[in-house]
């Protein structure tokens, strides 16, 4: 794959145009949308962009992106807390393939914490740098740990949401291990 833009089609390779649209990102995703194509553009097997619909369901977005959905990054962020009384805890970005859930024992035991649950929404959003549905299998944030669950490395390619509901990425998963440097555990069900 190469990263020189594609002035036409659905998809392209590289950043898209700049210009409004109407499912034009918030300013949060854009910062993250634009941080996540300078990180993909240090990589030289380089990356595609495809342009759809807006959609933040996996399965539907899976669908729009013409793959099967077990090669789509399925992104989650979790709380871990280690007492009742733990008000903040630690936050992990649960990554796992479009198929499966995340496996929340797992994550505990991978965090050492018995008290596991999704983060609410204005958290993960915070956290992540992105609206619910399109939230990236990267981490920008300090307090955000990435977890990757092993079967989602097992193909040659990986698809997800780009921090906005209406682009996703094709990456290769070598790129991804090398570019998002991920803790790789047993993580879904």
């Amino acid at each position: 794959m190469t990263t020189a833009p594609s002035p036409t089609g659905p998809s392209s390779t590289g950043p898209s145009p700049a210009g409004p649209s109407p499912a034009a990102p918030a300013q949060a995703e854009v910062s993250t949308y634009q941080r996540l194509l300078d990180l993909l553009a240090t990589d030289p097997a380089g990356y595609r962009t495809i342009r759809h619909e807006p959609e933040g369901n996996t399965a539907l977005a899976s669908e729009l992106r013409g793959h099967p959905l077990d090669r789509a990054a399925k992104s989650i962020v979790l709380r871990a807390k280690r007492t009742k009384r733990d008000g903040g805890g630690r936050y992990a970005l649960a990554v796992v393939p479009g198929d499966r859930r995340v496996d929340l024992d797992a994550v505990g035991q991978a965090l050492g914490s018995d008290r596991v649950g999704f983060a609410d929404r204005s958290t993960a959003e915070r956290l992540s740098g992105c609206v619910s549905g399109s939230i990236i299998p990267f981490s920008f944030h300090p307090e955000l740990e990435l977890l990757v669950d092993t079967e989602l490395l097992t193909h040659p390619h990986l698809y997800f949401n780009a921090a906005r509901l209406d682009r996703s990425i094709e990456l290769s998963t070598a790129a991804y291990r090398t570019l998002a440097q991920p803790q790789v555990l047993a993580i879904a069900v």
